[in-house]
C-alpha cells in the first residue's frame, strides 16, 4: 500500500469533486459519496455501501469527511 491508508479522498477541488485514490491508483473524480462507492466497487469492493464508506477505517478523508461535497 502507497499510504497509512489504502483508500484516500482528496479535498474539494475548484469544480466541487474530490479525487479519489485506491492503494497507488487515482480512480477517479467524486462528486458526491455515492461516487466514493462506486470508485470502490469498480476497484474489487463488492461489499461497499454508502454507510461503509462513511465508518470505514481504511479510508483517509482529507480536508473535510464523508459530508463535505461542493459544487459550483
Amino acid at each position: 500500500m502507497a499510504g497509512a491508508q489504502p483508500i484516500v479522498v482528496y479535498p474539494l477541488a475548484e469544480d466541487g469533486g474530490r479525487r479519489v485514490r485506491v492503494d497507488d491508483r487515482f480512480v477517479g473524480m467524486a462528486y458526491g459519496l455515492l461516487d466514493v462507492v462506486e470508485f470502490l466497487r469498480l476497484a474489487g469492493l463488492d461489499e461497499v455501501d454508502d454507510d461503509w464508506v462513511r465508518e470505514s477505517e481504511l479510508i483517509e478523508w482529507r480536508g473535510s469527511g464523508p459530508d463535505g461535497w461542493g459544487g459550483r
